[in-house]
């Protein structure tokens, strides 16, 4: 039996359709937007509109932007011969904000994941190999420490040490904070393998 009149059920429905948003959350949502001036729901309806239709792979790096080029590819400061290599635009970013990298990325949007069945032919490694005919120096593999982060880093590294390009795994281990207690032996044995002379 639907509570609400059918425009504000089709609106819940259409936000429950988002990822992370349950029923609750797009119930809030729907009536929090139906409070909202009108001019400020137009101005998010024409947001979401205009980046949807603009919004597109960086030709270079194949991260989200509305541009040919990306600001981090098209920037002269940033070192083309390092190559830091993630599963989404949201690591790329969340390495940004370090602000200690200096090189320039490629997003892969995904990892090798045979039991969902994706392949390396579904993520962007071919645009990967071509951008390493280039002056490459460096690779550094920044994939996610799951079964498919490592199973998309060792293929990686497997297609790229025979062209002579030094290839590094980002270091894992122990959180900032975390309670040795609790965390895996994995965790900890990779933690013990990169640990750095203080």
């Amino acid at each position: 039996m639907d509570y609400y009149s059918s425009q504000i059920s089709r609106l819940i429905e259409e936000f429950s359709r988002l990822p992370g948003i349950g029923p609750k959350s797009a119930q809030r949502l729907a009536f929090h937007l139906i409070r909202m001036p009108k001019e400020q729901v137009r101005a998010l309806a024409d947001t979401m509109t205009e980046a949807r239709e603009n919004v597109r792979y960086c030709s270079c790096c194949c991260t989200l932007t509305d541009q040919e080029i990306c600001p981090i590819c098209s920037s002269p400061e940033r070192d083309k011969g390092t190559i830091m290599v993630v599963e989404t635009p949201r690591d790329l970013a969340a390495y940004e904000k370090t602000g200690k990298y200096s090189g320039v990325y490629h997003v892969l949007h995904g990892a090798i994941s045979p039991m969902l069945g994706i392949g390396p032919g579904d993520i962007r490694l071919k645009e990967l190999m071509e951008r390493l005919e280039g002056d490459v120096d460096e690779v550094i593999i920044a994939t996610n420490s799951t079964l498919e982060g490592e199973t998309t880093a060792m293929y990686i590294s497997k297609l790229i040490k025979p062209a002579g390009i030094k290839v590094s795994r980002i270091a894992s281990g122990v959180p900032v904070g975390g309670d040795l207690e609790y965390i895996d032996e994995v965790t900890l044995l990779r933690a013990l393998e990169g640990r750095t002379e203080l």
